[in-house]
């Protein structure tokens, strides 16, 4: 992908799919990007909302469940996606920052034997929801899961923004609107998500290969418990601390997809 003129290009150096928003601003300098869900779970009603004059609402990209991509406004210009919000001494982070919408109910209710967004009143499937405690929260909910295609789409966009417009950080809606908003919630993987988006800038911390199919464990040792199915051969891990033989690893890779993975693995199996 890449930015000419503000605007998005697909691999295919074609622009993506452009719908204008009249809910902008004037020209600024992004320094912030800020990841929301739309909550609601259809891609044409976020667009169809986003680009209506009555909303008062914009952002810049929307990304659709299979990742498809919608840009409302060229990124120079200031989208009112934040809302009331601060940050480091910012007061009004839509003049600060990029704003992408992920397609996402995000926090769901239970009628019935059913999982509804409260928005739209639709259903969402059992597959696509998991139960979690928002950071800024201390009770359970349900939450409507992100999907590959989203993440690895949105993941790619992040990076280059982050490389075109040098930008100083990535944001939840959640961070810079605490009592207001959950967004993205905790089913977005935002501390890896960041971490490759931004770049690792600690030049000692070393990645490396998974030599062969290996466990990841709570824990070094074999006493403790397995955290997910083991890693595949040749997956790419970043070793954060070693205690003996073991080593605690970030997985870079998306496995059985899971982007947050953390955990020991036995240092004899990792490699270059």
């Amino acid at each position: 992908m890449k930015i000419l003129n503000h605007q998005l290009y697909g691999h295919d150096d074609v622009q993506v799919n452009y719908r204008p928003t009249p809910n902008k601003g004037g020209r600024y300098i992004p320094q912030y990007l800020i990841i929301h869900y739309t909550a609601a779970t259809t891609e044409q009603s976020a667009i169809s909302w986003l680009i209506s004059p009555i909303a008062q609402a914009s952002a810049h990209l929307i990304i659709g469940r299979e990742g498809t991509i919608t840009q409302l406004a060229p990124f120079n210009l200031i989208t009112w996606h934040a809302g009331k919000s601060i940050w480091a001494g910012l007061n009004g982070m839509n003049k600060y920052s990029i704003g992408i919408e992920l397609v996402n109910a995000g926090r769901l209710s239970k009628i019935g034997e059913k999982c509804i967004c409260p928005v739209d009143k639709k259903s969402v499937s059992d597959d696509d929801v998991m139960i979690a405690i928002h950071k800024n929260e201390t009770q359970e909910s349900l939450w409507q899961e992100y999907t590959e295609a989203q993440l690895e789409v949105t993941q790619e966009i992040a990076a280059l923004l982050v490389k075109t417009y040098k930008l100083v950080d990535i944001l939840g809606h959640e961070d810079i609107s605490p009592i207001r908003k959950s967004d993205p919630g905790p089913a977005f993987p935002m501390k890896s998500f960041r971490g490759r988006a931004m770049g690792r800038r600690n030049e000692n911390i070393d990645s490396y290969i998974t030599l062969s199919v290996l466990n990841i464990r709570s824990g070094p040792g074999t006493a403790y418990n397995t955290l997910a199915n083991p890693l595949p051969e040749g997956t790419k891990v970043t070793m954060l601390k070693t205690q003996g033989n073991w080593s605690f690893v970030e997985v870079d890779d998306i496995v059985d997809g899971l982007m947050d993975l953390e955990g020991w693995v036995f240092t004899k199996y990792l490699g270059k």
